[in-house]
């Protein structure tokens, strides 16, 4: 995993963002230990009370569990994974149409992207 900051928002927020991406994509999967706080921080280059906060989201948020003494796992709930998911997934795709939109781009032209570019039919 990597990690690249901007100044757009806190640290701690772009973790958590990173972090979920990780969860929703499978990089680690429902169920699985994910690395310690120490070992996270060393990767991300941070504070390890800054991952921890992030790391404290992702728990109240039900994206990971801690068992005591046996370190932080991902939640086995696939429905709120593929909520999250979709959720992620919507709002990208709102800020797409919106920023076309604004520079003169119709929904039929949109599509004519999508299908160019993505390959989606």
């Amino acid at each position: 995993m990597e990690f690249n900051f901007n100044n757009e928002s806190p640290i701690y927020i772009q973790l958590v963002d990173k972090l979920k991406e990780a969860i929703i994509s499978g990089e680690y999967p429902l169920g699985s230990k994910i690395p310690s706080v120490r070992d996270l921080a060393l990767t991300a280059k941070v504070n390890p009370n800054t991952m921890q906060k992030a790391l404290g989201e992702l728990e109240k948020d039900k994206l990971i569990y801690t068992e005591r003494t046996n370190g932080k796992y991902v939640t086995e709930d696939k429905k709120l994974v593929n909520k999250i998911k979709k959720d992620i997934a919507r709002d990208i795709t709102e800020k797409y149409i919106t920023n076309m939109n604004k520079i003169g781009i119709t929904k039929k032209e949109i599509l004519s992207y999508l299908e160019e570019i993505g390959g989606i039919k």
